[in-house]
């Protein structure tokens, strides 16, 4: 039997958070583990119930849900977790500046509160399989307004191979497995093996971070 998807709810409004609680809880394979109505008592929450997907207010008093997400995913914090968290940030505004920023930090995307219980359930099991929650074209215009400037490419991305270079890219522009296998023409199993060894070669978390990891350095500016 799968176990249920674990669900931290960060909101500074109670009535709010009761709500989505409702919604959460209603749902098969999904269960509300814990909230918190601030940034504070947030980050504290996922180390103590270890969520596997948070979904976190992005405006509160005191801490704010960027900084949350920044905190919830601080290396010490990560290399201490036995599985992983995936965080969503929920926001009243259509691409969010400071959703930007928690994406950057380490969220999966965003959800606008006003979202449907049908899109929050679909959402929830989306990030915790590793996914983003937006469209790509959506992260990708976030992510532009973000990195003005770009980086300078690490030698880790250097280390990829020619075939996992070009997977990489078709993981940045947002393809799915199957998309990609069709167009490396390999299994999906193996596009899954070179996703793994992307990730642990450039030591990231999953698919939207390789998304914001090809923002960062500009590495699809070319056409």
């Amino acid at each position: 039997m799968t176990a249920d998807i674990r669900v931290l709810l960060v909101d500074d409004q109670e009535l709010f958070r009761e709500g989505v609680r409702v919604i959460v809880d209603a749902q098969d394979g999904m269960t509300v583990v814990g909230s918190a109505g601030d940034g504070l008592e947030a980050v504290r929450l996922v180390d103590d119930l270890s969520p596997d997907v948070v979904l976190m207010d992005i405006r509160m008093p005191d801490m704010d849900g960027v900084e949350a997400t920044r905190q919830v995913f601080l290396p010490d914090r990560v290399s201490r977790r036995s599985t992983p968290v995936r965080v969503v940030v929920l926001t009243t505004f259509n691409l969010d500046d400071r959703a930007a920023t928690a994406i950057r930090y380490g969220a999966s995307g965003f959800l606008l509160k006003d979202t449907t219980p049908l899109q929050l359930r679909d959402a929830i099991r989306t990030v915790y399989a590793g996914n983003a929650v937006l469209a790509p074209q959506d992260l990708a215009t976030l992510l532009d307004g973000q990195f003005r400037s770009r980086t300078a490419v690490p030698a880790a991305y250097l280390s990829l191979t020619d075939k996992e270079r070009e997977v990489f890219t078709a993981v940045a522009r947002g393809l799915s497995n199957t998309e990609i296998a069709g167009l490396v023409f390999a299994s999906e199993s193996t596009v899954k093996t070179h996703v793994g060894a992307i990730l642990r070669k450039l030591a990231l978390r999953d698919r939207v971070q390789i998304v914001v990891f090809a923002h960062e350095h500009g590495l699809l500016d070319q056409p």
